[in-house]
This record gives structure tokens, sequence and C-alpha cells, in this order.
């Protein structure tokens, strides 16, 4: 199995079970220096709990290093695919040499393994797979629905998650640092406007607010801020909350019973794509 083909089955698919045996053409596990591995250029995850960094290397220690380091051959040696925190943790611990699996791998199934481990691990925060997402689109030129199919995750949950970079840098850092849930970045990005987001960041930090909470002082705000629209039909109004909550944004019924018409509002062209998807469903 080629690497390409691998991507999408998860990282297992790289790396054969133990005393297995190797396919043509594909290089056995062996041991090299510590120092001739490099770090991946492409690595999606940017912050590394020393807690956990700590327990690994206790770990490594007692044990050694129980599942190789996933690599390319540079020049220099090697360049890491998958496995930087058994690497980092390694160097703490004095190895000397350390086990590794060599792979021929492009730049961007380098990301698109590193993606795969850090999410199939659950080790990426919210911003960082949504980078990852971005990087994909833009440096790769893959669509929302191919990486859907190579992390195994709905195209909507794509979308959703690289809306996320649209928010401030402050309301970003608190998602990333889990001061904040996703939840609580969703009702955000329903906002107009990043002084109203910031505005309603700073009220949940100080005041501890759940994302239910959150949702109904976003949609206080966005009531305040609208037009007065033409009034709906009084039993239709828990109808509209729960449209509104399935779809996760604005909308409005206008007329009556024999004739009106349904809006639903979006803000973004990757909200638009949400909302298609979730009503084709």
């Amino acid at each position: 199995m080629t690497a390409r083909q691998a991507l999408g089955k998860g990282l297992g698919a790289l790396i054969p079970e133990k005393g297995a045996p190797e396919g043509e053409g594909k290089r056995p596990l062996q041991q090299c220096g510590i120092e001739e591995v490099h770090p991946n250029p492409f690595q999606p995850r940017k912050a590394f709990s020393e807690e956990q960094l700590q327990e690994l290397v206790d770990s490594i220690r007692e044990k050694g290093i129980l599942q190789p380091l996933l690599v390319r051959r540079r020049s220099d040696g090697y360049e890491l695919i998958a496995g930087e925190r058994r690497w980092r943790a390694a160097q703490r611990a004095g190895l000397r040499e350390i086990p590794i699996l060599v792979r021929d791998v492009s730049d961007s199934e380098m990301l698109e393994l590193s993606l795969i481990e850090n999410i199939q691990r659950e080790d990426l925060n919210p911003i960082e797979e949504a980078e990852a997402y971005k990087r994909l689109m833009e440096q790769f030129h893959l669509t929302q629905e191919e990486i859907s199919k190579k992390v195994g995750k709905d195209r909507s949950t794509i979308a959703n998650t690289v809306r996320l970079l649209k928010l401030p840098p402050e309301i970003k850092l608190s998602l990333a640092e889990g001061k904040i849930t996703m939840g609580h970045a969703r009702a955000f990005l329903s906002l107009d406007g990043v002084d109203k987001q910031r505005l309603l960041w700073k009220k949940l930090l100080s005041a501890g607010l759940s994302v239910r909470q959150t949702e109904s002082l976003v949609k206080r705000l966005r009531t305040r801020s609208s037009p007065t629209p033409r009034r709906s039909h009084p039993e239709w109004s828990a109808l509209i909350e729960e449209i509104q909550r399935i779809l996760g944004t604005k909308i409005r019924i206008l007329g009556d019973r024999r004739r009106g018409k349904i809006e639903i509002h979006f803000f973004s062209p990757d909200e638009l794509d949400r909302i298609i998807e979730l009503l084709r469903r």
C-alpha cells in the first residue's frame, strides 16, 4: 500500500503490525541516531502539554519507545512525518537511538498524515485544527469534501471549524487555551462585527456564561441591532426557534398559513455551504 492509498485509512495503515512482513519496496523498521531526525515543518500542532510530555519521558525511560517514528529521508538525515511528541520525549529521556519507519511521501501527504495522527489522538486544539484544514485547502488545493474523507469527519464539520479563524485573535487564543468551548465560539460567529464579538467574549469570561446563556445573549444582541421585521404569526414563535436551533442561524417566517415565505440568513460562503448540507439531509 502506498502512502497515498493509506491516507484516510488512518496512520496505522502505514505502520505494519509487530512481526508483520514488509511489503515490496518498503524499508523495515530500523534504528537511527536521534540527532539525525528533524522536526516536521508541516506539524499542525503548536502546543505540547508539559505534563503529558513528562509522563511520556518517564514511560520511555522505563519501557523504551514502543511505536516507531514515521519519517521520510532528506539530505542530512530524516524528517518526521508523525511522532514528534515521542521524539521530544526521547531527547529528554537521553536516548541516543530511536526506532524509525521510513516512508516516501510528498509535502501534502506529510501535512495530511500529521493532521490525521493528531486528530485520531485528539491532540489538536480547535484553532490548530482549523489552521491545518485551511493549509490543506490553500496550499495543497484540497476541497472540504476531500479533506472530510481523509480525516473521517463531515464536510460541514470541516467548514464550521475553518470558520473559527474569522474570530478576533484574543477569542481564538481563549478557544485554543480551553477557556471557552466550540459552542461558545460558534455563538460568537453569528454576531455581525468584531466589536460585538469582543463585547460578548468579555461578558462570557467575567460572568462564566454557559453555551446556552451565551446563545441567548447573542439572540438578544442580534434582535436589538436588526431592523423591525414584518410581524410573524404569533403561533410560529416556537417553530422559528426550533428551526433556528437546527440550522444554527437566524430565520424569519413572513405571511400567514395561506401564503408566505421563510427567510434563512447566512453570513459567509462557508455558512451557506453548511446550511445547504443540513437541508440536503
